[in-house]
């Protein structure tokens, strides 16, 4: 080989096994790059040409990508989840401490949590006449007045909102168009909607109607002023003053609304047609048969109307009531993807003590705490993340996603369970297939995991038999500990 061309494969060498101590982990890059020179050292010389030691160089780069991907593997081992019994407690309440964080951290999610604080008013229904069907209703106004003017023997208060849309100006500036709810003034307190009223003495009586905005777009709009009492709109034709804003996941009406007007009843059209809401009595709550109750009424001009009162207490469910009902369905979902059924060789001499068993289920229950209020933050989060536009679809995700992780979480935390020796809590690892699937029915096949230690063996049969149907453990004595004993202990 001439000299010239045996200088380039000289430098290509050299080349590839810096490279190659590149890929390797820098806590060993030194010590296998002396390795890789040393032996290259000796190639040189064995080999008649240089060829040889140039192809010894380039599968240095393989090797190298061998112990990068053992040390990823052992990284990536140290952190998982099926860890140690602390590092999985500790992953768990870090997520569940950053998930409750981003949870006061959303606006419209930490209005949902306030408001368990409240309880919606039961008994209310929302009116509406038995040849419609849908959640709009088209009652008169007129009929509402001259339903509220005389004595009613189901419900002891009434009242009457209409929707409409409208461009909303403030001082000149459009702020786009609302979803405006112009309703009577007593709306609010039949409801038992929470106000947060932002009016005082100072402001003038003017004979503007007031206004509630909903806090949603009061944070969109106005970028949460608390300043914004006082300040007047112009909603559609006419003007109004803001006096409070409202909690808009409190609003279960038909209709997604912006901001409220308040209005008068002599103010109202008497054309408009709208919703109807009323709170029974005693009276009218004995007549309720599955949500529902039939009123006769007469309207206006004494025709008589045929109407069906539907209960708003199933529309007025709450994060709360939605997670619990998303962790029930996961329950009765659970036992149809997962089992943590175990048994154990009989007779077994060596099981392990009361003591560690209670510790065991206590370390699953440990879990399951730490899993349930992951779920209800994580779900909040995913439904609050940013606005949908309508509280029912907020609510929808919340459903769904706390069902999804519920039970993926509690079928990850049985699984676990299932796969953790009952004396040191270590996850079994090194599986073994034992066994031949054609003497299933005389001796037992499938897959045998170790306890690291040396405390117990699990077996999973690969076939499910009346004799072997679900896995089994196999404890070993003290005999055994020689063959697990670390390398200090020789």
């Amino acid at each position: 080989m001439t000299p010239p061309m045996e200088t380039v494969l000289s430098w290509l060498r050299r080349t590839a096994l810096r490279g190659a101590a590149l890929l390797v982990p820098a806590g060993m890059r030194s010590e296998w790059l002396r390795e890789w020179q040393a032996e290259t050292w000796h190639v040189e010389r064995s080999c008649a040409g240089g060829w040889c030691a140039t192809a010894f160089c380039l599968g240095a780069i393989q090797d190298a990508w061998c112990l990068r991907r053992h040390a990823r593997r052992e990284k990536v081992r140290l952190v998982a989840l099926h860890g140690s019994v602390g590092q999985c407690l500790l992953a768990m309440a870090t997520v569940l401490a950053a998930s409750c964080l981003l949870a006061y951290l959303l606006p419209e999610a930490r209005s949902a949590m306030d408001s368990l604080r409240t309880r919606p008013r039961t008994g209310l229904i929302l009116i509406q006449k038995s040849s419609e069907t849908g959640s709009h209703t088209s009652i008169p106004f007129v009929d509402y007045e001259a339903w509220n003017a005389r004595r009613q023997r189901y419900f002891d208060d009434m009242a009457f909102y209409r929707m409409s849309l409208e461009n909303v100006l403030d001082g000149g500036q459009l702020k786009g168009g609302w979803k405006i709810a112009y309703a009577t003034p007593n709306l609010f307190a039949l409801l038992g909607i929470p106000v947060e009223w932002k009016s005082d003495d100072s402001q003038p009586d003017d004979g503007l109607p007031a206004a509630i905005v909903s806090d949603a777009m009061w944070r969109r709009a106005f970028g949460a002023d608390p300043q914004i009492a006082g300040k007047v709109l112009r909603v559609g034709r006419r003007n109004a003053r803001i006096v409070g804003v409202a909690e808009s996941r409190a609003w279960k009406l038909p209709g997604q609304v912006d901001a409220w007007v308040l209005e008068p009843e002599t103010a109202m059209p008497a054309h408009a047609s709208g919703n109807v809401v009323a709170h029974l009595t005693d009276a009218g709550r004995a007549e309720m048969w599955a949500g529902t109750v039939h009123i006769t009424a007469f309207g206006h001009d004494n025709t008589e109307l045929d109407l069906q009162g539907f209960a708003m207490e199933e529309a007025s469910a709450r994060p709360w009531d939605l997670y619990r009902f998303a962790l029930f369905l996961a329950f009765l979902a659970l036992p149809a993807i997962t089992t943590v059924s175990l048994g154990e060789y009989s007779p077994s001499s060596h099981r392990p003590q009361w003591s560690r068993r209670i510790v065991r289920w206590l370390y699953l229950a440990a879990k399951i705490a730490l899993l349930l209020p992951i779920v209800y933050y994580l779900s909040l989060d995913l439904a609050y993340w940013r606005p949908f536009g309508s509280v029912y679809a907020a609510d929808y995700i919340q459903l769904i996603s706390a069902f999804a992780l519920c039970l993926a979480g509690m079928r990850w935390a049985l699984l676990d369970h299932r796969q953790r020796c009952p004396v040191c809590l270590k996850r079994v690892a090194h599986p073994a297939q034992v066994g031949l699937a054609s003497r299933t029915f005389l001796a037992w096949n499938g897959t045998e995991l170790m306890c690291s230690d040396g405390h117990a063996l699990l077996h999973v049969p690969g076939l499910a038999t009346s004799w072997f149907g679900t896995p089994r453990w196999l404890y070993l004595d003290a005999s055994w500990e020689f063959l697990f004993a670390g390398p200090e202990a020789g």
